[in-house]
């Protein structure tokens, strides 16, 4: 009896998880993980800091935001593969190179995970990434693989230059690490999924 309970309340929950990714599907959204669909509440706990951080940086609050999902699924002591840190995934060579600028004395690497750190360091270096390529059309693909894989590689991919103009699905293809190339693609439809909700 207890056997067939739990076989029916695990039918029932993928019964349910079912419906909503066939609804997100079905409205072009992209599909929620299970995770946040069960667990909504840690996917808007940094929207105000966020919003703040990203309009003192003349960004796109959504555009962070969509930066944070991709890189942390929101969660503030994450430590990547290669050492990158916290909500942004920022790493110590860029996080020394804001604090360099912001003349921000006896920083430290491990001050990556306060959220708020986290966010002016990788915010800082998101613009820096964007002015870069403001001369493209649209920067943001170019700017996302600079996040990414560095500046150097997104120039190699842009054919050498950052003024001259490349369409975006050429970049794109230009791209050689394929884990690049679905890390813009994910951040841009978590961008555009934000927009046509109006809101974070």
């Amino acid at each position: 009896m207890i056997r067939f309970l739990f076989k029916l309340i695990l039918c029932v929950l993928l019964a349910l998880a079912a419906g909503v990714a066939y609804l997100a599907t079905r409205s072009g959204d992209p599909v929620y993980t299970f995770y946040e669909w069960m667990s909504p509440a840690r996917f808007h706990q940094y929207d105000h800091l966020i919003r703040s951080v990203a309009t003192e940086h003349y960004l796109d609050p959504m555009l962070v935001k969509a930066v944070v999902w991709r890189e942390s699924k929101f969660d503030p002591k994450k430590y990547g593969s290669a050492g990158e840190r916290g909500l942004m995934q920022v790493s110590e060579k860029a996080a020394m190179e804001w604090a360099r600028e912001n003349k921000i004395d006896n920083f430290r690497v491990e001050q990556l995970f306060d959220p708020r750190t986290n966010l002016e360091a990788g915010a800082w270096y998101l613009r820096r990434a964007l002015e870069r390529w403001k001369a493209q059309s649209d920067p943001m693909p170019f700017a996302l693989a600079e996040y990414n894989a560095g500046a150097s590689r997104a120039q190699r991919w842009s054919g050498g230059d950052t003024v001259a103009a490349i369409p975006v699905r050429k970049f794109l293809q230009n791209i050689d690490f394929p884990g690049t190339r679905k890390y813009v693609e994910s951040i841009v439809a978590r961008y555009e999924f934000y927009q046509r909700r109006g809101r974070m």
